[in-house]
């Protein structure tokens, strides 16, 4: 198996935090939300490795994302 990159291993991280902070979501909500981190990382799967610049956006903008909702008083998204 190939060595990851850095921002490979960043991007996985983020997702492992994603996948982390659902389970502390209520389970009537834990699917909207898998289905939402899902199709955000899904939406951006065409980008090249190489365009650093935008990995490097989508991460700060993603982990903002993630820390809006992972507040305890977001308890479904749609």
């Amino acid at each position: 198996m190939a060595r990851l990159s850095g921002l490979q291993r960043e991007v996985l991280s983020l997702y492992r935090k994603c996948l982390r902070e659902i389970r502390k979501k209520p389970i009537e909500s834990r699917n909207n939300f898998k289905s939402y981190a899902r199709a955000e990382f899904q939406k951006h799967i065409s980008i090249s490795k190489k365009d650093f610049s935008a990995i490097e956006y989508l991460l700060r903008k993603g982990s903002r994302q993630l820390e809006m909702y992972s507040s305890p008083g977001i308890r479904n998204i749609r």
